[in-house]
């Protein structure tokens, strides 16, 4: 009733997967903002917004092990598209009017910039918006792994070409003041569609998107491991060469999960500039993507459960840390990612698989199933309701 899965197994749906999946959105959705302030509620909100590109992580690299060291880059390019739209929105020609140029953002105004560049244009609608939110990072990362895969980069390769890739276009951001705001970024983001994104009712609405999108997001990608790619994810991971002798065009897939985990960062970037209010180079660049690696292996990168725990408990111990000792955090992060490689190398879900897990369910076990029938009758009601529930999830599941 409470086998364990294997630790390298791909994770299906099953009893365990759906019971940890509860628990999450129940811990999200009720217990969070029931018990904390709109303020740290806010905060908790852009941990999670971190937590897509954790979970593209555990596809990319735990399941297709290409470790990507440039995430940064697509949740930088999902948050400036997003932040675009709302720049624009908030520089109507009644609110720039004491510009030289109104009704373009004040940056451009400050660089002499007499009208707005063509590649602004497209954000001035909300849907092409959340077309090219999606569209460019994607674009991007096929180019790239296009570039990469069929030429057979990879390994320590790849991963120190896609930390160039952020840095140069960080540089290539800060350079191009005129048109990305510089170093500064695109910030003062008021509205989203006329509503004032700096409320606490506004706050309290993007927290629930935001865990609503991340849920859906996990949802999504159970289905792709479950299937034949997350079967030769790994088998690409383990042994590449075989798979690709077996007929099979690995950099395709490869290719493909690069793609997806870049739609995944893209998603979080965007709701990242919702609810901070801004974004800047400083979210793209080489520190930026990796401390979102950090995420994903102190949580477990074979867990997309543990890598939205592990960006939860990273973030929080850095804003705590930050907030008392700021120039202790980069010693701190650097110690705790060497750490985790060397003594827990499956992060905080290996942690839980190999110490609790056993001991949980085996505790459940025996609370929840009865010897005989006098047993049963001592067990309390809300025991047998609770077992009758799991009773119920199980065949609903087998069937």
């Amino acid at each position: 009733m409470f086998k364990r899965d294997p630790i390298y197994s791909v994770p299906l749906m099953g009893r365990r997967t759906f019971l940890n999946f509860i628990v999450l959105a129940v811990l999200l959705l009720i217990i969070m903002p029931a018990s904390l302030e709109v303020f740290r509620l806010n905060l908790l909100g852009k941990y999670l917004s971190y937590a897509f590109v954790a979970i593209g992580l555990v596809l990319c690299w735990g399941y297709g092990g290409i470790l990507s060291l440039g995430q940064g880059i697509f949740f930088g390019l999902g948050g400036y598209c997003m932040a675009m739209f709302l720049k624009l929105e908030a520089s109507t020609p009644e609110a720039t009017a004491i510009q030289s140029t109104p009704g373009i953002p004040d940056f451009m105004d400050w660089n002499q910039l007499t009208e707005l560049p063509w590649f602004w244009i497209p954000f001035k609608s909300f849907p092409l918006t959340l077309i090219l939110m999606f569209a460019v990072p994607t674009v991007f990362a096929y180019i790239f792994g296009l570039c990469m895969f069929k030429r057979r980069v990879g390994g320590v390769y790849f991963s120190i070409i896609t930390q160039a890739i952020a840095a140069i276009l960080t540089i290539l951001i800060i350079g191009q003041q005129g048109y990305t705001g510089g170093v500064n970024g695109i910030t003062d983001l008021r509205t989203c569609l006329g509503i004032d994104i700096r409320t606490d009712e506004a706050k309290l609405a993007l927290y629930y998107i935001c865990v609503i999108c991340l849920l859906l997001a996990m949802f999504a990608c159970h289905l792709l491991l479950r299937g034949k790619i997350g079967h030769l994810l790994l088998a690409i991971r383990d042994e590449e060469e075989r798979v690709r002798f077996s007929g099979y065009d690995v950099a395709n897939f490869k290719i493909f999960i690069l793609c997806f985990s870049a739609m995944l960062s893209a998603a979080g970037g965007a709701l990242f500039t919702l609810q901070v209010g801004f974004m800047s180079p400083s979210f793209v660049g080489i520190v930026a993507s990796i401390e979102m690696v950090i995420f994903c292996a102190v949580g477990g990168r074979l867990s997309i459960f543990g890598a939205i725990y592990g960006t939860i408990i990273v973030n929080y111990a850095k804003t705590a840390v930050s907030e008392n000792f700021p120039e202790l955090w980069l010693f701190a992060m650097g110690a705790l990612f060497i750490g985790v490689v060397m003594f827990f190398p499956r992060g905080l879900a290996g942690l839980y698989e190999d110490y609790l897990s056993p001991y949980l369910y085996k505790g459940l076990k025996y609370l929840l199933t009865p010897e005989n029938e006098e047993s049963a009758k001592r067990t309390p009601p809300g025991k047998l309701l609770y077992a009758m529930l799991v009773n119920k999830i199980h065949e609903y599941k087998g069937a």
